[in-house]
């Protein structure tokens, strides 16, 4: 899955910070439309919470739709406001179960896994039946490549989950441990059991599917996969993201430019959008690249490490200094280790000659036996790098 974006507020490199003259100033309006029922929601909301901000209930409902935007826009200024409608119960030490659960997704989001988990133990001592707070964890574990405690999460997921997303959970780790193969046809065949799941959860694991296809080669099955989730008409910035990837693999640029063009408040969109839009030779190129590239270093300013392994890509694929790009993924392989994360460290190693900073992706792909047709490659390549 998609974790770990930034969820400050992203200022342009040139601006420096201006307090608003009222609480009622306007600073800038985030691209919902007006005619969207989510803001009518969300103004409602917000009025409520201004008439009572220690409604606790009325926190944790705005909090959570705008969490959900981030997934749907990919605007991390949304995560910001989240943390923002907590703000009365965002730094105690034992808050209610559910704003523990927002505060580790937050946390999340800003690489601050450690501060997640500890929220998502303290809520599953109490309660092990809480379903989004061991989902939660089970994905934080994938991330960091904890399979076994991943796996244990997973199974406890049988008892407090749909077994759809239970099955789903389960393949993620199989499809990182030797599995692949297995994983593909055991989630297909419970998408299949499963035919009237809610469209969320179809997308989930129509994700999945495309993930582990393309990791095993499929690449025409994986497009399939994309298609389908695409078919379920929900916005979500994961989905493109991952499809954008896939079809810069191909070849497809513009297909990806017709996908993303009108998506760049999301840093993870842009990016793909720049690539594309560099590989057509388009003249909005170099400005695109400008914008991504001030709000990558607007993240660096900010002490906000959850940009390196995109921006780590952005500097291969824009012929920046390797070892500028080989730092950001070593340090994103300490805290982040998905295919995603060691292909980046891979390629930065090879545009770096330094095959001995690939020793920790190598020494996990072994150890765990990952299927990656393009890992494969990368690993050969590597190996035949002079010592």
């Amino acid at each position: 899955m998609a974790m770990a974006m930034a969820f400050v507020v992203l200022l342009p490199a040139s601006a420096a910070p201006r307090k608003p003259a009222a609480d009622a100033e306007v600073l800038e309006r985030l691209p919902l439309r007006p005619t969207d029922p989510v803001t009518r929601e969300l103004a409602n909301l917000r009025q409520a919470l201004r008439s009572d901000p220690d409604d606790l209930g009325t926190a944790v409902r705005l909090a959570q739709r705008y969490y959900d935007l981030v997934g749907r826009e990919g605007d991390p200024r949304y995560l910001g406001y989240a943390q923002a409608a907590l703000k009365p119960w965002w730094t105690l030490p034992d808050p209610p179960d559910e704003v523990r659960v927002l505060r580790a997704s937050l946390r999340q989001f800003g690489h601050d896994f450690d501060g997640a988990v500890r929220d998502l133990d303290a809520v599953l001592a109490r309660n092990p039946a809480n379903g989004p707070a061991r989902a939660l964890r089970a994905t934080i574990h994938i991330v960091q490549a904890s399979y076994p405690l991943a796996r244990a999460d997973c199974s406890a997921l049988r008892n407090s989950s749909s077994e759809l997303i239970a099955t789903g959970c389960e393949a993620m780790v199989d499809g990182l441990t030797g599995r692949a193969q297995m994983a593909y046809k055991t989630l297909e065949a419970a998408l299949a059991a499963n035919g009237g799941a809610a469209a969320t959860d179809r997308l989930w694991v129509l994700l999945r599917l495309a993930e582990i296809s393309r990791r095993l080669g499929q690449t025409a099955v994986a497009e399939r996969h994309f298609k389908q989730a695409l078919s379920l008409g929900r916005d979500d910035t994961f989905l493109l993201a991952a499809y954008a990837d896939l079809l810069l693999d191909l070849q497809r640029p513009r297909e990806v430019v017709a996908l993303l063009k009108d998506r760049s408040s999301s840093d993870g969109l842009l990016l793909r959008l720049v690539l594309a839009e560099r590989a057509l030779g388009l003249p909005e190129a170099p400005a695109r690249s400008a914008t991504l590239a001030a709000r990558y270093a607007a993240a660096r300013l900010r002490g906000d490490t959850a940009h390196e392994q995109e921006e780590a890509r952005f500097m291969l694929e824009t012929g920046q200094p390797a070892q500028a790009a080989l730092e950001l993924a070593v340090d994103n392989w300490r805290l982040q280790r998905e295919p995603r994360d060691a292909r980046v460290l891979l390629q930065a190693a090879l545009a770096a000659h330094a095959p001995a900073a690939a020793a920790p992706v190598l020494a996990w792909r072994a150890a765990n036996r990952v299927d990656d047709v393009v890992l494969d490659d990368l690993a050969r390549r590597v190996g035949e790098l002079p010592r």
